[in-house]
């Protein structure tokens, strides 16, 4: 569930609102066996955004993903991830990110500084943020639309699994692209229809 807290956002009043996982798609890409890419996404999680209309600088975002519901289409390839060798999802159950504050890049985007904690680690982390809109839902609701990109150093958060291939290749790569869809629905609960 994802709650925005009060706030304004081009001239929209944004009251309590919230989002569940089918509103908020979160997608992390690898690279696998230096020839091709693995896409993966998390399916629980909960998020709060505040905005301040007054002070845009003053905004934060928090997010908890619970780390067990990694899904990359592949049972053997999520067990896999789900082991010591990755999340280590029985250590670790959560990701967390908090943001601190934002920074106004240009029209309709802004970078995200917050922190990421991340098997047992916490690093900073800037989110490349982009305002995508506000408008009416079918449901009689508003909705504000964001999108949000980085990257993440495996290496970083202490992940360091890797197999090398004959070729000298590694299977995984270190780096994670990071892409956050985010819809976030004005009131306290997700319209039901």
């Amino acid at each position: 569930r994802l709650i925005v807290r009060a706030g304004e956002l081009h001239g929209v009043r944004l009251d309590v609102a919230a989002a569940g996982a089918e509103r908020f798609a979160r997608a992390a890409t690898a690279h696998h066996l230096g020839i091709s890419s693995i896409h993966g996404r998390f399916t629980d999680f909960t998020g709060t955004i505040h905005i301040n209309p007054d002070d845009i600088n003053q905004s934060h975002v928090t997010a908890t993903i619970n780390t067990n519901s990694i899904n990359t289409g592949n049972t053997l390839r999520d067990q896999h991830l789900t082991s010591p060798d990755f999340l280590d999802t029985e250590n670790h159950p959560h990701i967390t990110y908090t943001s601190t504050h934002l920074t106004p890049t240009g029209p309709d985007h802004y970078t995200c500084h917050g922190t990421l904690t991340l098997h047992g680690h916490t690093r900073p982390i800037d989110l490349d943020l982009t305002y995508l809109g506000t408008g009416p839902d079918p449901w009689g609701g508003t909705r504000a639309a964001f999108r949000a990109t980085t990257e993440l150093h495996r290496d970083d958060f202490a992940m360091n699994y890797n197999q090398i291939l004959q070729a000298g290749i590694a299977a995984i790569g270190t780096t994670l692209k990071i892409e956050l869809d985010i819809q976030a629905v004005q009131g306290t609960t997700l319209p039901t229809t």
